[in-house]
Formats: C-alpha cells, sequence, structure tokens
C-alpha cells in the first residue's frame, strides 16, 4: 500500500541514498512535521508530513528498529538493517526525542560497503604521509576532532587497516555503535545499560595484550584518564574527542582532569577533519586535516605562537588547482571565516590525490 509507513519509509530511504544523504531528521513543528535530509553536510528541506502519518511512521521505525513502541518519555535508541534495491548494505542508527506531546525522529545512514584505505581518503597525499609519521613510536594518544559527518570514524578505521598492513598488530576497538565490520580486529560494543562502559571495555580489552586500542569516543574523565594510563603502558590509543581543533582539544583535556606532563608527553597528535565536496568524482568528496603534531602540541600547552596549516590555507589550495568548485570554496570559506580569519600564503606546489574518496 502506498499510505502505509513501510512504503513511504523504504521510498525515503532509498531517495536519500540515491542524494548521499548521511543523516535523516523528522523535526516536529506548530501543526506538522518537516523531514530534512543531510547532504554534504547540508539540512535540506525534504517534505513535510501530517503529525498522525508521523505517529504511523515512527511507530513502525520503533517497531522494525527494536525500540519500545510505547515509549515516548524517554530518548531511545534503535538500529536496523537496509538494503538498497537488494544490492548494497546499509545500517540505519535510530534514535528518538521526548518533546512535549510528542517526538523527533534521527536516522543515521552508514554504508556497508569495504572501508576505504587510508590513500583514499585525503585530498592531498603530503596530509597521509604526517598522519603515518605520527605513528612510528607506536605509543602514545592521537585524537581525531571535527563535527559529525567529518569522516572521523571512517578515518580511524583506515588508520587500523594501514597499521595491520605493516605489522602483525593485535588491534581491538571499543565502539558505540559499531559502525562497520572489520576484518583482523577485535570489535567490542559499548553498552552501557548493561555495564560495559568505555572504562569497563578497556581494563577488559588490555587483558588481551593489544597492541593499539581505537575508542569511538572520550567522553568522560574517567574514559580520558584510563585512555592516557594505557598509552602511558605502551600502547597506541586512536580516539576522538569533541573539539573544534588542537587547541580546544588541550582545553577540553584540561577540563576533564588530564596532567599538564601527560599532554605534553603523550599526546602525540589532533587530528581536525573537514570534508570537502570535489569536482572529480562527482558527489564524492575527500578530506582535508589540521593536523598539531607533539610540537605544535608543547608550544600550544606553553601559550606560545605556533602555526599551522590551517582549513582556510588547504580550501585555498583546493580550489586554486580546482579541486573544488568557486561554489563550493564560497560556501565553506563563509562557514569559516569568523573563525579562521585572514588565512596565510599557502604553499605553492600542489599534489592532488586522484584516488580521495569519502
Amino acid at each position: 500500500m502506498q499510505d502505509s509507513p513501510s512504503y513511504y519509509a523504504e521510498n525515503l530511504m532509498e531517495e536519500a541514498i540515491r542524494q548521499h544523504a548521511s543523516d535523516i531528521h523528522f523535526t516536529p513543528e506548530a501543526n506538522e512535521i518537516s523531514v530534512y535530509i543531510r547532504i554534504h553536510g547540508k539540512r535540506i528541506l525534504h517534505s513535510r508530513l501530517s503529525a498522525m502519518r508521523f505517529r504511523k511512521l515512527i511507530a513502525y521505525y520503533k517497531f522494525v528498529s527494536g525500540m519500545d513502541i510505547g515509549e515516548m518519555q524517554k530518548p531511545q535508541d534503535g538500529a536496523m538493517p537496509f538494503s538498497y534495491k537488494g544490492q548494497k548494505q546499509y545500517s540505519l542508527r535510530l534514535s528518538t526525542l521526548p518533546l512535549k506531546q510528542t517526538e523527533s525522529l534521527a536516522i543515521r545512514i552508514l554504508p556497508q560497503s569495504e572501508a576505504p584505505l587510508l590513500d583514499q581518503l585525503f585530498l592531498f597525499p603530503f596530509q597521509i604521509h604526517k598522519l603515518r609519521q605520527l605513528l612510528v613510536e607506536n605509543t602514545g594518544i592521537l585524537l581525531f576532532t571535527g563535527p559529525t559527518g567529518s569522516g572521523k570514524t571512517t578515518t580511524m578505521y583506515a588508520l587500523l587497516q594501514d597499521l595491520l598492513q605493516m605489522k602483525a598488530y593485535q588491534a581491538i576497538t571499543l565502539e558505540d555503535p559499531i559502525e562497520k565490520r572489520m576484518e583482523n580486529m577485535l570489535q567490542v560494543q559499548v553498552n552501557e545499560k548493561a555495564g560495559l562502559t568505555y572504562q569497563a571495555g578497556l581494563k577488559a580489552a588490555l587483558r588481551h595484550d593489544p597492541d593499539v586500542l581505537m575508542i569511538g569516543e572520550i567522553r568522560d574523565e574517567s574514559t580520558a584518564s584510563f585512555a592516557f594510563e594505557t598509552a602511558r603502558t605502551g600502547h597506541l590509543v586512536i580516539s576522538t574527542l569533541h573539539a573544534k581543533n588542537a587547541a580546544g582539544a588541550i582545553h577540553r583535556l584540561r577540563e576533564m582532569g588530564i596532567p599538564e606532563a601527560d599532554l605534553q608527553h603523550t599526546l602525540i597528535g589532533v587530528a581536525s577533519l573537514e570534508l570537502l565536496p570535489v569536482t572529480a568524482p562527482r558527489s564524492s568528496r575527500a578530506a582535508i586535516m589540521e593536523l598539531a603534531d607533539s610540537g605544535q602540541i608543547s608550544c600550544l600547552l606553553k601559550a606560545y605562537n605556533t602555526s599551522f596549516l590551517t582549513f582556510a590555507k588547504l580550501r585555498r589550495k583546493a580550489y586554486a588547482y580546482g579541486f573544488i568548485t568557486e561554489e563550493n570554496y564560497q560556501v565553506q570559506e563563509g562557514r569559516q571565516t569568523a573563525i579562521y580569519g585572514t588565512a596565510d600564503a599557502f604553499p605553492t606546489t600542489a599534489s592532488p590525490n586522484a584516488n580521495a574518496r569519502l
């Protein structure tokens, strides 16, 4: 039936996937529900639903994703698989948020295709080389920052794959949720309701003699403290942190009680990510990165001036060499000018990564 919730849900998902959307939002308003899809970071109004139709739709989504249909007063999370025309496989992560007399619903669309390699992620190959250089010592903490959907988890997966191809490492991941099933690594699903927190998972993982640990997110003081303690004992730890850049990451870690000595000697790098829509191939994106290594982190800790290859410089470089359109360049610059201000001149040679895709 064309007016059934399942028919609408399937058609909406297929259309979102065709447009390379990463998220779908159902946002209640005065008399109706607005449906938004996020494409390349931009939230676009897709359609509107009546309140009655949305009630039927959210009940359907709750049922098929394992949520409690009758619960409207508490936030819920669910998951379900989706097959696009019987070919590509996706994992859908759903979450509800209780509002006055109704709920909102958000759906994250996670492709389950083969994870891209590290060499395929970044627009400029020299940034891949710098990222690899950070891991030569095999110990310490490397943090990735950036907004939701900027490629943090994808980059961590690719970095782990890269490490495992070079060395016979024991790699363990702690994730909430597990976004993609990976070979040659042990993936642990964090389940706080069952008592398996990030901290509890870390303690258990250390008994499996890991060489490298990936923590989906450092959320609180206890996880941060244990992650740094793990790195101090000779392990490599890779994780994400909600911060704008390296300076913001250091501020957050200080707030979490991490000692200056650990920030100085254990934090080996902070990589802030941004995705750019590139001109070819069509509908693909490539990452650029603001990377602070241990030397630059030391300067930030001491409040010394230090120079970075900023997003503003990298975007100008990408535009100058035709990797992004003028329209996309102006849009990205407009979003970031208040943060970065006027950028210095960028290097005069370009080495584009023809394999970049995200």
